[in-house]
């Protein structure tokens, strides 16, 4: 896959999401609870998996649209992940879902690739799947990269 930013040139975020995927780390706390955890990982490009459960249902029986919104910001963040250097983090500026069914017992992949990236903002999109590859949810993300005490503790 063709990339619209540069490799990073340290990799301890990239390896990380990679030991998350493999099973080697403890889900963050939010994944554990929901159910969502990487199976694909490359630099810019996450893909996560979550089969929905009767608890993550509305009032109205469907799937919740912040539990597809969660999934995906899951993989948006670990894919801008992989291209940050070590000293760097970032922080969400916003998040936008455009939903386009609804869903109610389904495995979902959401499919985040970073389109571009500068020095200090990235621009993420995700699409979130069903088991027969309908697009259930288009998200995009812009994030703030952080370096210094700004990433420090994050």
């Amino acid at each position: 896959m063709s990339q619209p930013f540069s490799a990073p040139k340290t990799t301890s975020h990239l390896e990380l999401v990679k030991n998350l995927a493999a099973g080697s780390l403890p889900a963050p706390p939010i994944a554990a609870l929901l159910g969502f955890h990487p199976i694909e990982v490359e630099i810019g490009h996450v893909v996560m998996e979550m089969q929905t459960k009767p608890e993550h249902a509305n009032p109205m029986g469907t799937l919740h649209g912040g539990v597809i919104c969660d999934l995906a910001d899951g993989a948006i963040g670990c894919a801008l992940a992989t291209t940050l250097e070590d000293d760097e983090s970032f922080t969400t500026v916003d998040l936008t879902a455009n939903y386009f069914k609804p869903v109610w017992n389904a495995k979902l992949r959401a499919s985040a690739h970073v389109t571009r990236r500068t020095k200090s903002l990235g621009f993420i999109e995700c699409d979130v799947k069903d088991e027969t590859g309908s697009v259930v949810a288009k998200v995009f993300s812009t994030c703030m990269v952080l370096r210094g005490e700004a990433a420090k503790g994050r």
